[in-house]
């Protein structure tokens, strides 16, 4: 009888070791910053249907990509700009086939809901009670890109230069807004929320489509799991939430 209660015992040793090995069935999402309010909402119906739960770390495009590069441990890649993704396949750091464009962004001027100011245009940004301007930094964030090719096709880049505020990422130049920190600002449609700004769409012949693309991480140990997420994401559910959020679906979608 002793012999046979030690035997269970290290039965169930065993196999509560074996479950604390296995992986736990978590999808950590490394997304671009503009996604924060349209994915939170995604991920939500996602784990509903799904059962697996899902943990988004919203950052710029750019830096994002950075930390794949250095192998940060993510499973799925939601970039603003299909240039990462691309870039990230190249190196053979995505699964082959799962890149994906999803949407399309826009972009818009900002100013605070109870700012006296009215800033309606580009141009309107030239003027002097336009003392600071919010937006993402161009160099590793797409909707800064976005903002600054708008800016240049307008004909006033350089006549702004001085008084540009560089977010890390939209949501932070969405913060510079929001706090009256800047005056105005460019921003992702996609988080704006009534009431918080006043919020005037640039035309998007203005700039270079903003491509959004996804990609399952190759390091991914829960690649069924990630490959279901971008396959909800593009279902009508997915799209519904998508569109409510200002983003643009690619035709054939």
């Amino acid at each position: 009888m002793r012999t046979l209660l030690l035997t269970v015992i290290c039965v169930l040793i065993t196999a509560c070791s074996r479950v604390e090995q296995e992986p736990s069935q978590e999808l950590k999402i490394a997304a671009a910053s503009d996604l924060t309010l349209a994915f939170h909402e995604i991920g939500q119906q996602f784990e509903k249907q799904t059962g697996t739960k899902v943990t988004f770390i919203f950052g710029s495009t750019g830096q994002l990509a950075e930390q794949i590069k250095n192998g940060a441990p993510f499973d799925v890649f939601a970039a603003a700009n299909v240039q990462y993704v691309d870039e990230l396949n190249d190196k053979g750091l995505i699964v082959p086939d799962t890149r994906q464009i999803y949407a399309l962004g826009r972009i818009g001027i900002a100013t605070k809901a109870d700012n006296p100011l009215v800033v309606q245009t580009l141009e309107d940004l030239l003027k002097p009670e336009v003392k600071k301007i919010a937006i993402a930094n161009p160099n590793h964030a797409p909707y800064g890109l976005a903002a600054k090719q708008a800016l240049e096709k307008a004909g006033i880049w350089e006549k702004v230069k001085n008084k540009l505020v560089y977010g890390k990422n939209i949501s932070d130049t969405f913060a510079y807004i929001e706090s009256g920190n800047t005056e105005a600002g460019i921003i992702a449609l996609s988080l704006v929320k009534k009431g918080e700004v006043r919020f005037q769409l640039i035309d998007d012949a203005m700039h270079e489509p903003i491509q959004q693309a996804i990609a399952v991480i190759k390091k991914t140990k829960h690649e069924k799991q990630a490959q279901e997420f971008i396959q909800f994401l593009n279902r009508s559910a997915g799209q519904q939430i998508m569109k409510k959020y200002g983003f643009v679906i690619p035709e054939g979608k």
